[in-house]
């Protein structure tokens, strides 16, 4: 099997983390509007519920087009950035992400469910272009063998954002009370106006602040020197370079790693999702909407712990066994939650965030490792299988219509254990369809 030879540059990618230092802290603000925006999303699920009295899987649709937008802009992402490179592609990402919460003001003024839902496409796909190029670089400004833990540190600062997000939401989002099908149609005329205006401010004040800073942001992006690099061909965890199968569809790892990728991002977007209804029950917390949203702060700040803690410890402990224990460990969790009622399974659910924490920067490391030129195209493929977020949460919420909220997290239970499989076994590269 024949290595790619390592250019230049990609000899380069592997020098003293120290040299980019400057370039992974200007990365650090791309990572938590992404995770702020992102976990917006779960306020927003119980708020637009309950203004268009909508079930469970109806709610989900939120999830479903924002996380479609992975799965069809992926792949053309991932040739737009080996077209104009990663600075440009992280410009374009975040202007189209602007745009996207721009259309939430004529969304909340029109009470209008598909504008909404059209508004989050358009926000993730900017996000997806993001993704697709902020992801790579980060593993490839620096030492192969400790991208896991470059990624993770990066990571942490995504879970920061979706750690405020759920707290800022409940203020701004959540602090108009959600009236009833029956009481908003006993309300007089001029009290049906007052409560749609309140309404729909709630939603268009937060999002033009977004807006206004992601423009901010791609603005500076412009303007800053990021360096010109190239992924290089070293597997992380042998120190050796990696064959080349032909193409990024070749390599069995990277396959393996986005299904990792698929199930790991529906299972903590189907968990968040579902967190402020599940606590609100009586059997849970019987939490208020608004309570209950400051305690999925606990569940995202867990991430945000976990990973900082992570980026350290994957300098000692491999990788991929520490994604296994977490896989293991999360799988218990989720019992327990599902086994018990009151204080246990509440905290049991939130604790799940500490061991989330460093399982998606950790398989999409693994998953693009060695990969070489073929690098933006594995980003592409990892970041296309974030369409987990879409389909799995809409799986769960008719899983939760037909058997109840309690007992639906069996579900991500299960794609907790595939994980664990992949930080097992299932990371280790070799040829797809070849046991070498």
């Amino acid at each position: 099997m024949a290595s790619i030879p390592v250019s230049t540059t990609a000899k380069t990618a592997a020098g003293p983390e120290a040299d980019y230092s400057f370039a992974l802290s200007a990365l650090t603000s791309l990572f938590f509007m992404w995770g702020f925006i992102t976990c917006l999303n779960d306020i927003l699920i119980p708020h637009l519920k309950a203004v268009f009295t909508l079930n469970y899987a109806q709610s989900m649709l939120i999830q479903f087009c924002f996380f479609a937008a992975y799965f069809i802009m992926s792949l053309p992402a991932g040739s737009i950035i080996e077209k104009i490179g990663y600075k440009k592609g992280i410009c374009t990402g975040l202007v189209i992400a602007g745009l996207g919460c721009l259309l939430f003001y004529p969304a909340a003024g029109m009470r209008s469910y598909p504008l909404f839902l059209s508004a989050f496409f358009v926000l993730a796909s900017g996000i997806t272009l993001l993704q697709v190029a902020a992801n790579p670089y980060v593993t490839i400004l620096g030492s192969p063998v400790t991208a896991s833990s470059r990624l993770n540190l990066t990571q942490a600062f995504n879970s920061l954002g979706t750690t405020i997000a759920p707290y800022l939401g409940s203020i701004f989002i959540l602090s108009v009370a959600v009236k009833s099908a029956g009481d908003i149609a006993a309300l007089p005329p001029e009290g049906l106006t007052a409560y749609q205006i309140a309404e729909a401010g709630s939603v268009q004040m937060p999002y033009l602040g977004l807006a206004a800073v992601l423009f901010l942001i791609a603005a500076a992006f412009a303007i800053i020197k990021l360096p010109q690099i190239e992924a290089g061909t070293t597997d992380p965890e042998s120190g050796k370079e990696e064959f080349d199968p032909g193409g990024a569809w070749g390599y069995r790892h990277l396959k393996l790693g986005a299904l990792g990728i698929f199930l790991y991002v529906g299972a903590e977007v189907a968990i968040g999702s579902f967190l402020v209804n599940y606590l609100g029950q009586s059997y849970i917390g019987g939490l208020p909407e608004a309570v209950a949203a400051k305690y999925v702060s606990f569940y995202w700040g867990g991430a945000m712990v976990g990973r900082f803690l992570g980026s350290g410890i994957q300098r000692k402990v491999n990788p991929g066994k520490l994604l296994a224990f977490n896989g293991f460990a999360t799988v218990v969790l989720l019992a327990v939650t599902m086994l018990t009622n009151g204080g246990v399974a509440m905290w049991s659910i939130l604790l799940i965030g500490l061991f989330n924490s460093i399982m998606f920067p950790t398989i999409f490391s693994l998953g693009i490792a060695g990969l070489g030129h073929h690098t933006g195209k594995g980003s592409g493929i990892l970041c296309m299988a974030i369409v987990g977020g879409a389909l799995i949460p809409v799986l769960q919420g008719v899983i939760a219509d037909a058997i109840g909220i309690h007992h639906a997290f069996i579900l991500p239970l299960l794609c907790y254990l595939y994980i664990a499989y992949y930080g097992l076994s299932g990371h280790k590269p070799r040829l797809a369809g070849n046991g070498n």
